[in-house]
């Protein structure tokens, strides 16, 4: 008798842990891509605290880093914070000293101090199919961010208007938030 009542209980587990796995998971992990807009360096950025890839000045289409991590389906007042480190000219190194000097470690350190820190928290658009979590920073510290599975520049993708509207000048200012 308990040779059965071993064997059912295994059938029972067995049961169980199959119906758990058929589930398709709640949250998915899709990889971060950047899109810099602007005349500065993104050194990092971080979406709800994911990593993401450094980006050259107007790097239309970045690296990518993995990975972030969203609800499978979308959910009406769904946002994603974004932080970064701006560096505003990206270019300064090459009047500095040779590197490995004193003078360079210096002109740096100066540098260095010139880099900003943002934040801030965005709505993200509705999508149907996760693709790769897209942020794209804009001039004025301005940011976007879009999950669905399109591509910047195609139909269906929720930033066209905007991406489509930039002239990649910055404004001489910046309106105040």
């Amino acid at each position: 008798m308990s040779q059965h009542l071993n064997l059912t209980f295994c059938c029972l587990l067995a049961l169980l842990i199959g119906g758990c796995q058929a589930q398709p998971p709640k949250f998915l992990n899709p990889s971060v891509t950047g899109y810099n807009y602007t005349s500065a360096a993104i050194n990092s950025f971080t979406v709800n605290g994911d990593g993401g890839p450094n980006l050259g000045p107007y790097t239309g289409g970045g690296g990518f880093a993995c990975c972030t991590t969203v609800p499978r389906q979308w959910q009406p007042g769904m946002t994603a914070t974004v932080e970064w480190e701006k560096d505003p000219e990206p270019f300064a190194y090459a009047n500095w000293p040779p590197l490995g000097t004193d003078g360079y470690e210096a002109a740096y350190k100066q540098h260095a101090a010139k880099y900003t820190r943002h934040r801030v928290t965005v709505e993200i658009p509705r999508y149907e199919v996760v693709g790769s979590m897209k942020v794209h920073f804009l001039p004025c510290d301005q940011v976007l961010v879009a999950v669905n599975n399109v591509q910047p520049g195609y139909p269906g993708y929720p930033h066209n208007d905007v991406i489509n509207a930039l002239n990649l000048e910055e404004p001489e200012t910046c309106p105040k938030p």
